[in-house]
């Protein structure tokens, strides 16, 4: 499918790397495609960042039928920039388009649509450590009917935006506190898919988190409330005893590309790690006992943020002394190495533009 631009008559003037705040400024131009039922999907266009035109009865507005997907492109030291598993970030979309009855993309026009609006606005990568160009695909349904039905008209759009280092006085390990009331999905829910309800359901829980002085929450699974599930937005790992434990998919846990990065540099480097059911009450015991050697969490925002405090109700745990770990240490600079193009990419994970 041709991609027509059309380009913005007046640039925005760049902001100052040193100041960028994560999801605030917005490059000169986005990416649309629409779908209709019985065409499928067309017109694809670059064409000026600006609102969306849509009808007050839109789907997306009244059922939140979307979905969206978050990645990075990179600059490395010798100017070029580059994506870290966009086709990953591509397949599940499809598959969170699959769970919300939006029709899927075309893996080369969803590719397509990331790869030539960043070539386009490759000049908002920034050159300082540690930044980079945001990037948030999503498809939304625009059928202009209230009524709960899936649409027969959707877009897949996206926008970009440069971002500054995640951690821009050292990685400092976080305070994270159980949730014991609400439930963020359940299996058979949207917890595998990356769609907008599943945020919004966390939103409560998060801001008496904190509140409370706690920087994200465990959350537990929906049905027997003792199973970990995720970290705030990210998913989750443990070292305890010589061995990496995270929680396994099942159905309501979202598969991050970060988290199968980390699973598969461990397993590189000979560490065994267990996919299965984790209580809360196991990784207490396990911070009691001394045997919780490390955690932290995983995503494509921080790629790792290290755990240093474990709360649920009154009981307080500290792990490795509230310091970073050395695995933890050694997977961001690991993978932020292979993103930033400092270390060799043995399982090509990147895509060069």
């Amino acid at each position: 499918m041709d991609i027509k631009i059309t380009r913005a008559a007046a640039l925005k003037e760049k902001p100052d790397s040193s100041t960028l705040v994560f999801g605030q400024s917005f490059t000169d131009h986005m990416f649309i495609a629409d779908y209709d039922a019985g065409q499928g999907w067309h017109d694809a266009r670059i064409v000026p960042y600006g609102p969306l035109q849509m009808d007050p009865a839109a789907k997306v507005l009244h059922y939140a039928q979307e979905i969206f997907e978050g990645l990075k492109a990179y600059r490395t030291a010798s100017g070029a920039i580059q994506l870290f598993r966009p086709m990953d970030n591509v397949r599940r979309m499809n598959q969170s388009c699959e769970r919300m009855a939006l029709p899927q993309v075309p893996e080369d026009l969803a590719l397509a649509g990331i790869t030539e609006l960043v070539r386009l606005e490759q000049d908002w990568v920034p050159h300082e450590e540690g930044t980079s160009l945001y990037i948030r695909p999503f498809v939304i349904g625009v059928d202009p009917a209230l009524g709960v039905h899936s649409s027969h008209h959707c877009q897949y759009i996206v926008i970009v935006c440069p971002v500054g280092a995640y951690y821009p006085e050292g990685l400092a390990p976080t305070k994270i506190y159980v949730e014991q009331r609400d439930v963020r999905a359940v299996r058979g829910g949207t917890g595998m898919a990356k769609t907008g309800g599943n945020y919004a359901a966390s939103l409560r829980a998060g801001t008496i988190a904190e509140e409370r002085g706690y920087t994200q929450v465990l959350w537990l699974d929906g049905v027997e409330r003792k199973y970990i599930e995720e970290v705030g937005a990210m998913n989750v790992m443990f070292k305890v005893a010589g061995k990496i434990l995270t929680p396994d998919l099942n159905g309501s846990v979202l598969d991050g590309i970060t988290r199968r990065s980390c699973i598969q540099l461990l397993k590189d480097w000979g560490y065994e790690v267990e996919e299965r059911r984790i209580t809360a009450e196991e990784l207490f015991q396990a911070a009691k006992s001394g045997a919780m050697e490390e955690a932290w969490g995983t995503g494509t925002a921080a790629v790792v943020s290290p755990i240093g405090e474990l709360a649920e109700g009154d009981e307080k745990v500290i792990i490795n002394n509230n310091k970073i770990g050395e695995i933890t240490q050694k997977l961001y600079d690991e993978l932020t190495g292979i993103q930033w193009g400092r270390v060799a990419d043995p399982h090509d994970w990147i895509v060069k533009l």
